[in-house]
């Protein structure tokens, strides 16, 4: 089963939005053939599987870190194709959340007369695959608030200078996880401030750029700006109101990007009603990427489910220099948010803490 997960990591960033799946045939104490999902309407991990091991699937066990599907989607049923090639045993790590298989994958394989084993590494299993599992169970995306801030937690100078709040390793990690994610989302005030491209660039690999967002609520990206340059290699969603003026709008709309005009009551993008629309077109991942308003506004609004923040050790100082969280603040200690299950881990010089927002009872 650890050899599946592994499997399965390959896949990251690539099966959206599909989960990510390695499976692990084996006969007689040896591997007979591996595989794993590669991208979305390719053949799913099982399948790869039972190609490389041909003949010598039959009376073999198979490992899989995910329910195998038993209904017909992009490609079709996993179970049909193990219960033909003789398969005599299965090892799952977790059930399928999605409806459509949750525990029916299983049911088929005992009906057929295979041996079926379940929870094995399943905590493992289970984050793995949690932007998979957000977005099925919840229709909604995944949220990642990634941040960079000073060892007093500034982002900026005074002056707005941010470049470079953390190190060379750092800010190339930050290419890896948008690779990961399907969208990066900033605000308005970050383009107008930093003008980022914000596709992936890793030495020596092509990444997959994500789908851009700029929450625009007056639609003042000016048309010049580096995200909505490559329209082809990384699409740009302007997310605005219907405060816009039109011809600002139609300005945009010729450079190639996409304008939503996300219904609200308040001046500002409802990211709430945003978050949903890009759910609708099976974006499952959004890595908010922006500066203190934004993120401030994810936060309140309950939307962040994990946060990535890099510490560069450096003093900026400053009673005006931008933290990364603005807003209105909250009134009392005891309503701060918490952060969970928290890992640790160096770039360079700068430290990185992993963790997940509380959520409340």
């Amino acid at each position: 089963m650890s050899r599946a997960l592994e499997l399965a990591k390959l896949g990251r960033g690539k099966t959206s939005p599909n989960p990510m799946v390695g499976a692990v045939i084996v006969k007689d104490g040896r591997v007979a053939g591996e595989g794993y999902h590669q991208k979305a309407g390719g053949p799913h991990a099982e399948v790869a599987a039972l190609d490389d091991a041909g003949e010598k699937a039959k009376g073999a066990t198979l490992y899989v870190n995910l329910e195998p599907c038993c209904h017909y989607g992009r490609t079709g049923p996993c179970t049909n194709a193990i219960a033909e090639a003789g398969i005599s045993r299965v090892v799952i790590a977790m059930s399928d959340p999605n409806p459509l298989v949750c525990g029916r994958g299983i049911s088929y394989l005992e009906q057929r007369h295979v041996e079926v084993a379940t929870g094995v590494l399943e905590d493992e299993a289970l984050l793995l695959n949690e932007i998979f599992i957000k977005y099925i169970t919840t229709g909604r995306p995944f949220v990642m608030l990634k941040a960079a801030m000073s060892l007093d937690g500034k982002i900026a100078a005074r002056t707005g200078d941010s470049r470079w709040v953390t190190g060379p390793a750092s800010r190339s990690q930050v290419h890896v996880l948008r690779s990961q994610y399907d969208a990066v989302l900033v605000g308005i005030n970050t383009v107008l401030a930093d003008d980022p491209l914000l596709t992936v660039r890793l030495p020596g690999e092509k990444g997959k750029n994500p789908v851009r967002v700029v929450a625009d609520s007056l639609a003042r990206t000016p048309v010049t700006s580096r995200v909505l340059s490559q329209p082809e290699e990384a699409p740009t969603i302007i997310a605005t109101t219907g405060g816009a003026d039109a011809q600002k709008i139609a300005r945009l709309k010729e450079t190639g990007a996409e304008v939503l005009i996300v219904p609200g009551d308040g001046p500002r993008v409802d990211l709430k009603r945003l978050m949903a629309d890009l759910a609708g077109r099976e974006i499952t991942s959004v890595m908010i990427e922006g500066g203190g308003e934004i993120n401030a506004s994810a936060l309140e609004n309950g939307l962040v489910d994990k946060v990535i923040w890099f510490i560069a050790p450096k003093i900026v100082g400053g009673r005006v220099s931008p933290g990364p969280v603005g807003g209105r603040g909250i009134t009392l200690m005891a309503e701060a948010g918490q952060i969970e299950n928290l890992t640790v881990t160096m770039f360079g010089e700068d430290i990185c803490l992993e963790g997940y927002l509380k959520q409340s009872p």
